[in-house]
């Protein structure tokens, strides 16, 4: 209840972090191939004047920079949608938003468990409202967006579990819904990307609930093994997510603290028997060659460092990074559509799932941005500014579900 009073006491330095932040912006690479780069810019100079602002509120012992961070975040409450109900409820104790359209239908609908993006540590119920209301009003579906737990205060697997959980207990509930068990379907974006595959995977071997009908998986970051893939070397400055940023996220999520980024992002946390056999799902080889026409440099090896693995060595888990799950498993996933942008860092966490789905028999829909960068969904109307990229996007993940 403070804040707003704290935003009104600092506009002075908000402005002063803001001048600091339009005085840096030159440093990052928005290239001219990105849908609406000006309007990118201006996206970009809100949320680093936010981050900058938050970090003074941290240093005068205000506020964490990341509390601040995720009150911004939360955007405007928008009122009642005239062709929704809308109500917030819990799923064995986790916190839900059901969205059920109002208008009659033949028969049950599909559902759509939706977990959101936010590097584990940002992203509320509040913020992806326009994106989970038009997903249902749009696919005729009822959608459950999920509320999990955040980092750095919940650590790895506290958002997965609670992910899961909720999945769990909607498929127990389907009948109340008045949805098709034959239809369920859940889907991420970025770190919600992440947790929908590692849910897809843990429910894939159950015998006990209803199959799922498909995953859909919104440029999610999949693993923690490799920051120096040719996505990460071509976009490592582009926004929304810049290559350090990925790290810190990871290890916010796995340790509560970004110990150790500078060796986890020059790959000395992997022992190299580890990396040897990880290579056959996570390398560079298996990128297409169109995508690395941006150019990408080889890079020399460095050292293993052991203590460091120690600290990180729960990213070879399935559960954390999704990619490196075994074929036994992947082989029993549900259809599968993957969105991609071709100015993201996570691009070919994206493109390497898709072909071990491919490889295990999956039947995959993949979604390529060519103009898009990462977090760009979210971005269809954000405050007024409006990305076609981000629509094209959050409509061909519509078009997939009405296939179902």
């Amino acid at each position: 209840a403070l804040l707003p009073a704290l935003l009104l006491l600092l506009l002075p330095l908000a402005a002063l972090a803001a001048a600091a932040v339009l005085l840096g912006l030159p440093g990052y690479d928005i290239p001219p191939g990105v849908n609406q780069p000006a309007k990118l810019r201006l996206v970009l100079t809100v949320l680093l004047g936010t981050a900058a602002l938050g970090r003074i509120l941290e240093k005068t012992g205000l506020c964490s920079q990341i509390t601040f961070g995720r009150y911004v975040r939360q955007g405007r409450k928008l009122g009642l949608d005239p062709k929704l109900f809308i109500q917030d409820l819990q799923f064995n104790k986790v916190p839900v938003r059901v969205y059920q359209p109002k208008a009659t239908s033949d028969g049950p609908r599909r559902g759509i468990l939706f977990f959101h993006g936010g590097g584990w540590v940002f992203g509320s119920l509040d913020t992806y409202e326009k994106v989970c209301r038009y997903l249902s009003r749009e696919s005729d579906s009822v959608v459950v967006s999920v509320q999990y737990r955040l980092a750095p205060e919940h650590k790895y697997p506290a958002a997965y579990e609670d992910c899961l959980s909720a999945t769990q207990h909607f498929l127990q509930h389907l009948q109340h819904y008045a949805v098709d068990p034959a239809r369920v379907t859940v889907c991420g974006d970025s770190a919600g990307g992440n947790l929908a595959a590692a849910v897809s995977q843990t429910l894939a071997g159950s015998s006990d609930l209803p199959r799922l009908r498909a995953q859909i998986l919104i440029y999610p970051g999949l693993q923690a093994l490799d920051f120096n893939l040719p996505s990460y070397q071509q976009n490592r400055g582009v926004p929304l997510l810049f290559r350090e940023r990925a790290a810190f996220f990871a290890l916010l999520y796995l340790n509560g603290d970004a110990l150790h980024m500078q060796e986890v992002l020059e790959g000395s946390h992997i022992p190299p028997d580890m990396r040897l056999k990880y290579r056959k799902w996570v390398s560079p080889d298996n990128i297409p060659e169109e995508f690395k026409v941006r150019g990408v440099m080889p890079l020399r090896p460095t050292d293993f460092i052991a203590e460091v693995y120690e600290t990180v060595k729960r990213f070879c888990e399935p559960n954390l990074c999704p990619l490196l799950a075994e074929d036994s498993v992947v082989h029993q996933l549900p259809e599968s559509f993957i969105l991609t942008c071709e100015y993201d860092v996570l691009r070919d966490d994206g493109l390497l799932y898709k072909k071990r789905l491919e490889d295990n028999g999956v039947p995959v829909t993949w979604y390529h941005l060519e103009d898009g960068f990462h977090g760009i969904i979210s971005l269809y109307d954000y405050c007024g500014v409006s990305f076609p990229s981000g629509k094209r996007g959050l409509d061909s993940v519509v078009n997939f579900l009405k296939s179902l």
